[in-house]
């Protein structure tokens, strides 16, 4: 698939793997989404919590099979075009590349916005860089950075769930006895939560950077997400049982509201230092699979050539990295683009379709197709259910994309005609 002088340098374990899986995971969006899914959903937030954990189990089992047989780097950008054709794997890593780089610059606002409120958008260009040029020193040194980012979340979360489930502020009660407002809220908070859930794709993305990846690959993904659903849904317990579904929905810091509540206010602090690092966790894991996506598009011609460059010493695309970065910047500097995770759930769900859909390809066995069928229906079905602006923006955007290849591709084929 790819040369020795431009391959990427295989050191990950099973260890690493699920540490990434968790840093891109259990990041800002434990801080951030539970709020706007319990507005969404009510009570019917652990429902909807339980509903994004199954489609991104389903998602998880295909996207692991199909990183064993093609252990690469691009995640549903190679298997798309291994199973269903060369179009669809663009598509696949346009969605994932365009919605995943304003994601980046999100996170990047996020630890802004925590760190010196007033500053934010400085904060969130030094942020870019500093991560940038980790990732650039190699794929190890972002593992090591990963496990430290991990660690102090956990640790802060634990904190959370504790002090509110031993206050006398929670109760039980508030965890079922309203209404949630409907099967389209649940489902909408679905696609929220989903957004949180989504980064055991950082797994596959970084396929030909792992050791033993037909062995690595289907034992790190499910083990990453189990462990992330068990802390998510112990985190959504402990701060509904506290705040209740209104209140919940309408903090703007739901988990330093819900420990002031709880009655340790010092704690406040720790939170929000807790979410800031959270956030620098995503944004690291964001840039590396949105750079290693990049990196396989620009092999393909699909993005410039001169992205497909690898380092000759760290072994990883340098340039692809780079280009990545400074758009992450750009963004961060010059906008606020905090609003565009509806549209981001949307480019992710679009991505894993494609991978759901490749997935089916596999195996003519019937049995076999069980899990990819329920993932792209439950794709389908949250894509939809997720904000009508979202929806809009993102069909426009992928409309665009498919639109730019038949361009290029039109081109492509007048010129071979005409020599």
């Amino acid at each position: 698939m790819t040369s020795t002088g431009t391959a990427l340098r295989r050191s990950l374990g099973v260890r690493d793997a699920v540490i990434i899986g968790l840093g891109s995971m259990i990041g800002a969006g434990v801080f951030a989404a539970l709020g706007p899914a319990a507005r969404a959903a009510g009570t019917g937030l652990l429902t909807g919590l339980a509903v994004a954990a199954v489609v991104a189990y389903c998602n998880a089992m295909s996207s692991a099979r199909l990183a064993a047989r093609y252990p690469a780097s691009g995640g549903t950008y190679v298997y798309g075009r291994e199973r269903l054709g060369v179009f669809w794997g663009y598509l696949a890593g346009w969605a994932f590349v365009v919605g995943k780089t304003a994601s980046c610059a999100a996170m990047a606002l996020t630890v802004g916005a925590y760190v010196w409120p007033g500053q934010a958008h400085a904060v969130a260009v030094a942020a870019v860089v500093a991560l940038t040029a980790v990732n650039y020193g190699g794929i190890q040194k972002s593992a090591w950075l990963t496990r430290v980012v991990v660690a102090v979340v956990l640790a802060v979360l634990a904190a959370v769930v504790v002090v509110c489930l031993t206050s006398g502020q929670a109760g039980a009660g508030r965890l079922g006895p309203e209404l949630p407002t409907g099967v389209g809220g649940v489902l909408q908070a679905a696609g929220l939560l989903f957004f949180a859930f989504a980064g055991y794709a950082r797994i596959a993305t970084l396929g030909e950077e792992v050791r033993d990846p037909a062995r690595t690959i289907p034992r790190a993904v499910p083990l990453a997400l189990g462990i992330t659903l068990v802390v998510y849904a112990c985190v959504a317990v402990a701060v509904l049982a506290v705040l209740g579904a209104d209140r919940l929905g309408h903090a703007a810091a739901p988990l330093a509201e819900a420990v002031r509540v709880a009655g340790a206010p010092g704690l406040v602090p720790v939170v929000r230092v807790g979410a800031a690092v959270a956030s620098l966790g995503s944004l690291l894991a964001l840039i590396l699979g949105v750079s290693r996506t990049t990196l396989a598009m620009a092999r393909d011609g699909h993005l410039p050539t001169t992205l497909a460059a690898v380092h000759p010493r760290f072994r990883v695309p340098h340039r692809a990295e780079l280009a990545v970065g400074a758009v992450v910047a750009v963004l961060a500097a010059t906008v606020d683009v905090r609003g565009a995770i509806g549209f981001s759930s949307f480019g992710v769900l679009a991505y894993y379709a494609v991978a759901n859909a490749s997935a089916w390809t596999l195996s003519p066995a019937p049995r076999a197709r069980v899990v990819p069928a329920v993932g792209l229906l439950g794709c389908a079905t949250l894509a939809s259910a997720l904000p009508v602006a979202s929806v809009t923006v993102g069909a426009g955007v992928l409309a665009a994309g498919a639109a730019a290849y038949g361009v290029r591709r039109w081109w492509a084929e007048r010129r071979t005609s005409g020599s």
